[in-house]
C-alpha cells in the first residue's frame, strides 16, 4: 500500500513538472512573439528623413525632394533621378538610408562618383550640405530640410 501511494505521488509530481515545463515554454514563445510584433511595428513606422537633391539642368537649377529610403541616380528612365548627361552612366549611383544614416555608393560607373571631391570606392556616409559629383553633374544634398 505504501508503495502504491509513493508511485501515485511520484506520478503526480511528474505531471506537475510536465505541465510546468509546457507552461514555461508557452509563455516564452508568447513573449518572443509579442516582442517580434512590437519590433515589426516599430520598423514599419520608422521612416527615413527626406532628402533634397539640387543640381544644374541645362540653364535651370532643379531641386527634387525624396522621401523613399533608396534613390537610384542615372540616365535610365527607371532611375529615381534621371540625368540627361553623357558623362553619367545608365545606373550611376545609389543613395540609401540604413543604420540611421544616408549612404552613397557608386554602381560601377564609367566616370566615377565623388563625394566632396573624394572618390567613392566604398559606400560613404552623406550629410546635409555635401556635394556629390556624377560625371560632370554636381548635386548638392540637403537632408531633412527644404532649400
Amino acid at each position: 500500500m505504501s508503495q502504491l501511494i509513493d508511485a501515485q505521488i511520484l506520478l503526480a509530481m511528474r505531471l506537475v513538472m510536465l505541465i510546468s515545463l509546457y507552461a514555461f515554454l508557452g509563455l516564452a514563445i508568447f513573449v518572443l512573439w509579442r516582442e517580434m510584433s512590437r519590433q515589426k511595428i516599430l520598423l514599419a513606422t520608422r521612416q527615413s528623413p527626406s532628402l533634397t537633391l539640387a543640381y544644374q539642368d541645362t540653364a535651370d537649377l532643379e531641386s527634387l525632394r525624396f522621401s523613399t529610403p533608396e534613390i537610384l541616380i542615372g540616365r535610365e528612365p527607371v532611375c529615381d533621378l534621371t540625368l540627361d548627361d553623357s558623362t553619367v552612366s545608365a545606373q550611376h549611383a545609389r543613395l540609401s538610408y540604413h543604420h540611421s544614416q544616408w549612404w552613397v555608393e557608386d554602381l560601377g560607373s564609367r566616370n566615377g562618383t565623388y563625394l566632396n571631391q573624394q572618390f567613392v570606392a566604398t559606400p560613404l556616409v552623406v550629410t546635409s550640405g555635401d556635394e556629390l559629383r556624377l560625371g560632370q553633374i554636381q548635386i548638392k544634398i540637403i537632408v531633412g530640410e527644404e532649400i
